[in-house]
């Protein structure tokens, strides 16, 4: 156990398990939502919290494994576990399978549609590391991944999967999450030209991808807007969404092309708010 210990620490900082808090509040809101006129139980908030977690600590890693070597060129990446020689392959392989078997069981314990429906999370972070090999199309991958969020929380407890609400606000959170990882993609656009990998502010230049970001941070507002018509909510739905909108337009004016220097401040703090703020919000709506 003593030897493991070290190993799991870096395997947690490896996936960034605290980056959780991302995408799994709107999770919840799907499920809350989804669960009609009651609540979700226990134990499917609690199977929902496992599938989420587990699902997307494989996707990180896949991601990790699959850049490995361009990561080990570019020296804001280079001490991660993989290309610094922390973990070894045969790590990484137990890592992920046990992060899946933790995503089979999970999706088991959940309503029978999830069980029809779990390959599609699957492929869609599989195919994620090599969107950025041919297009700068990959932020809104990306976005997708995230955003399934809210629409498999409604599944998960028997919600109707032709309902609009929730694949609003699943549109929602692709554009949150596009426009933050572009945000997060200024750091690298020399060493991403250098080797190939595309992302707008490579491909585009800084200045009109932090204006994409702009417009997809508006139009997650809108959306959000639109999704609580959808939900019927009440007052406090939107003002999660007001102070959210707020603070995405704090975080798009730290941001410019002339300084990046509070770009983490921006993608990991300010982001991670915003989802517990509008999660807040779901939660207060349905309570009052």
């Amino acid at each position: 156990m003593k030897s493991a210990l070290p190993k799991v620490r870096i395997f947690l900082e490896l996936i960034k398990f605290e980056h959780s808090v991302f995408a799994l509040p709107y999770a919840y809101i799907g499920a809350i939502y989804g669960a009609g006129e009651g609540w979700p139980t226990l134990a499917q908030l609690l199977w929902i919290t496992v599938v989420m977690v587990s699902a997307r600590a494989f996707a990180f890693l896949l991601n990790r494994f699959v850049d490995r070597h361009i990561d080990a060129r570019n020296p804001r990446t280079a001490s991660r576990a993989i290309p610094a020689g922390s973990i070894g392959g045969w790590e990484v392989a137990l890592f992920g399978l046990t992060t899946l078997a933790l995503y089979f069981l999970g999706i088991w314990q959940l309503d029978p549609l999830a069980r029809v429906l779990w390959p599609i999370p699957l492929i869609a972070f599989i195919v994620y590391p090599y969107t950025k090999r041919f297009t700068p199309l990959c932020h809104y991958w990306l976005g997708m991944c995230l955003g399934l969020a809210p629409v498999g929380g409604w599944v998960a407890v028997g919600g109707d999967i032709a309902d609009p609400a929730p694949w609003v606000i699943g549109v929602a959170v692709m554009l949150w999450t596009a426009g933050f990882d572009m945000i997060y993609a200024t750091q690298d656009v020399e060493c991403d030209r250098r080797d190939g990998v595309h992302s707008m502010p490579a491909d585009l230049g800084i200045g009109p991808a932090l204006l994409q970001t702009r417009i997809a941070h508006v139009l997650t507002v809108l959306l959000l807007l639109l999704g609580g018509i959808l939900l019927d909510a009440g007052a406090p739905w939107y003002i999660g969404v007001l102070a959210s909108a707020g603070l995405l337009a704090y975080e798009n004016s730290i941001v410019t092309p002339s300084d990046l220097s509070k770009v983490d401040s921006a993608f990991f703090t300010v982001n991670g708010v915003i989802a517990i703020l509008v999660g807040a919000g779901a939660i207060a709506d349905r309570l009052l």
